[in-house]
């Protein structure tokens, strides 16, 4: 087991500003060192000829081509539009200004 005691969950819930009573400290020391333990173990495993890994299967993006396809002319584009002033949409103003 590690070696993870009280007085470092203490230090450490100090230096996070975490107010933690005496159940929780002794609780946390001890759930503290299995993770500890996983990675410990998980490092000994791991060498230098494992590569670091985010996913457990390669993934890669899939991209097309960027064509451009039917677009509107700015009149159809306006037909639509509840209002419209000097070719552009009209909206209403969300801000007090002219």
């Amino acid at each position: 087991m590690a070696e993870i005691n009280r007085e470092d969950v203490v230090h450490l819930a100090r230096l996070a500003h975490i107010d933690m009573g005496d159940a929780e400290l002794d609780r946390m020391a001890g759930e503290l060192a299995v993770i500890v333990d996983a990675v410990k173990a998980v490092s000994a495993v791991a060498g230098d000829d494992v590569p670091a890994t985010s996913h457990p299967i390669p993934l890669s993006n899939v991209f097309r081509e960027d064509v451009v396809g039917h677009t509107l002319t700015a009149e159809q584009a306006l037909s639509g539009a509840p209002d419209s002033e000097d070719g552009r949409f009209k909206v209403p103003a969300i801000l007090d200004e002219e």
